[in-house]
């Protein structure tokens, strides 16, 4: 088959033989063409005009970039195939979180707290002057696409809740937004190579910005190691205390056996106790991941509330 004589033009305004042959044919198509503009009626013209352009596509409709977790040049990153000792963070972070599953850089003057169920501690917060960051790695599947469905179910059970909710853009797709009168509450998902990280944003209305900023800087630095144990998709991957913190904990766990013991008031899980310095672990929730982001968004909302009445008047 012959293939179209394409031909680049020379400075010196000389033709090939290629472009010779050319000629009569470019110029037999452009009579053509101007003929058929010459028959184009007025109603065909309004016709083409009037066509209606495709509505742009919203945040939740556009499909979320494909992260390269192993090979790109941002986090979070796949911990089983990349060296965290790699990393220089010493701009952001002076300690390192380490969690076995997860590795999270801590951001400076941050805190870690863990907040206390009946039978234990339940969930881990990084606390910073802006909010409270909840972290929580899961098995997934090979295939991406998990954040996507998730994000779709927690927007709607958020939407049930009588929160007011949007769908933005972020650096790694959808961002599932819920605001009330406590405050806004921001999800972000990342989905890597058999597993989904997903940071959990509390913050009062005027500081919702700025940790949205830092909560996407520690996203970027946090390091998920899924491991090659079978773990169904969906479930949380294991966290392990740090000897320091695990001590901590279990102090806590021991006085309030004693303030029960005793009869005295037991501090609401919903109100998590201090650990001290930077660096500690809390175990993942036990239920399906979609039923702990609502509970994680329920619990940052009403603990920001109890913080927005405790707050004391300005003098």
């Amino acid at each position: 088959m012959a293939l179209w004589p394409f031909g680049k033009k020379k400075q010196d305004n000389q033709v090939t033989a290629k472009e010779e042959v050319s000629q009569p044919v470019a110029a037999e198509a452009e009579h053509r063409a101007a003929e058929t503009a010459a028959v184009t009626t007025p109603a065909a013209e309004s016709l083409v005009a009037a066509s209606p352009e495709p509505a742009p596509m919203t945040a939740a409709e556009q499909p979320d970039p494909v992260h390269d977790a192993t090979g790109g040049g941002t986090g979070p990153f796949d911990g089983d195939t990349v060296n965290i000792e790699e990393f220089d963070f010493q701009d952001f972070s002076t300690a390192t979180l380490n969690l076995g599953s997860m590795n999270i850089p801590l951001p400076t003057g941050s805190q870690v707290q863990v907040e206390m169920a009946e039978q234990g501690p339940k969930m881990l917060h990084i606390v910073t002057t802006a909010g409270r960051i909840t972290p929580v790695a899961f098995a997934a599947p090979r295939k991406p696409g998990q954040w996507a469905q998730a994000a779709t179910d927690i927007a709607e059970g958020m939407r049930k809740e009588g929160l007011e909710v949007l769908v933005e853009q972020g650096p790694w797709g959808r961002e599932v937004v819920g605001s009330s009168a406590n405050g806004i509450i921001r999800i972000i998902g990342v989905d890597g190579p058999r597993w989904m990280l997903r940071m959990t944003l509390a913050a009062p209305a005027e500081k919702a910005e700025e940790l949205a900023n830092l909560g996407r800087e520690v996203t970027a630095r946090t390091f998920v190691y899924r491991g090659e144990d079978p773990i169904l998709a969906g479930s949380a991957l294991p966290v392990a205390l740090p000897a320091q913190l695990a001590q901590q904990v279990q102090q806590a766990m021991q006085q309030r056996t004693q303030q029960a013991q005793g009869g005295q008031q037991v501090r609401p899980a919903g109100q998590p106790p201090a650990v001290g310095q930077p660096g500690g672990s809390g175990p993942a929730a036990l239920s399906p991941e979609q039923e702990q982001a609502l509970r994680e968004a329920q619990d940052a909302l009403r603990s920001q509330g109890n913080s927005e009445t405790k707050r004391p008047e300005n003098p």
